[in-house]
């Protein structure tokens, strides 16, 4: 996405091309899943008050979902300067979660409130809420589904129109559950869930629920920028094999080059 990619560039606080955590080259874990390091290759501000639920990209806008009870949003970012564009509040003080953009729509989750909320992506007006069976946390479109992680070890998939939920499938990684899948991101046929609480992204394949790659973010914040940051939390796909990842309460996304076999 050449424009994008110019208008992540043209910010002002974006760190020097190529800055690199370590090598992107896949390297198997002692499980055999490949174990992938982000190359940095810029930052963009982020706003320290938001508690990221929800990051995605929709053509050449960002769209964030934010928590905490009486706080929550649905906001749209300048993608190159990080700065709110528009916001609307969470109705009635509700804890937001994870979005995503269904064409002229967004969906947005709450925690524990049994909802999910339609907005209209081009006014921000609420459409409706739609009763939802457990809690919410993550939340991405494949295809013709959504996808929407509940903490637990099991991907659940609702129908785009009426979030009626379709069907689930349970994570593994090395034939172990992998449970606490927070904010999701679905990316040419496979799903890329933060890990809550940890620095660990996975890569999951859906179909079976498998985890085929693992992406250690570990350092990605460094130590001396972390005062009031919460966990790692926000994964938007950025065209090619370009990332913008962020956290709660962050003061900046980094754009990062990932790359997964298969």
């Amino acid at each position: 996405m050449p424009v994008r990619r110019a208008l992540l560039r043209a910010t002002g606080q974006a760190i020097a091309l190529a800055a690199v955590l370590c090598g992107c080259a896949a390297a198997p874990d002692p499980g055999g899943v490949p174990v992938l390091r982000p190359e940095v290759l810029a930052e963009v501000p982020h706003d320290t008050a938001a508690f990221t639920q929800g990051f995605e990209f929709d053509g050449d806008a960002l769209y964030e979902g934010t928590g905490l009870a009486g706080l929550s949003q649905l906001r749209e970012l300048d993608p190159a300067t990080g700065d709110v564009r528009r916001s609307v509040p969470v109705p009635d003080g509700m804890f937001g979660e994870g979005i995503t953009v269904v064409d002229d729509r967004i969906w947005q989750l709450t925690w524990r409130d049994g909802v999910a909320i339609e907005w209209d992506k081009a006014t921000f007006a609420l459409r409706r809420e739609v009763a939802v069976d457990g809690e919410g946390w993550g939340l991405c479109r494949d295809g013709d589904r959504l996808v929407r992680s509940d903490g637990t070890d099991r991907l659940r998939f609702h129908d785009p129109a009426t979030f009626a939920e379709t069907g689930s499938v349970a994570v593994t990684r090395d034939g172990a559950p992998v449970d606490e899948l927070n904010e999701l991101e679905c990316v040419d046929g496979r799903v890329w869930a933060n890990v809550w609480q940890s620095d660990e992204i996975v890569r999951i394949d859906p179909a079976d629920g498998v985890v085929d790659a693992v992406v250690d973010a570990t350092g990605l914040l460094p130590d001396d920028r972390r005062d009031g940051a919460d966990v790692l939390n926000g994964i938007a796909h950025a065209g090619g094999d370009e990332y913008l990842l962020t956290g709660k309460l962050w003061p900046t996304a980094f754009r990062v080059r990932l790359d997964p076999p298969g």
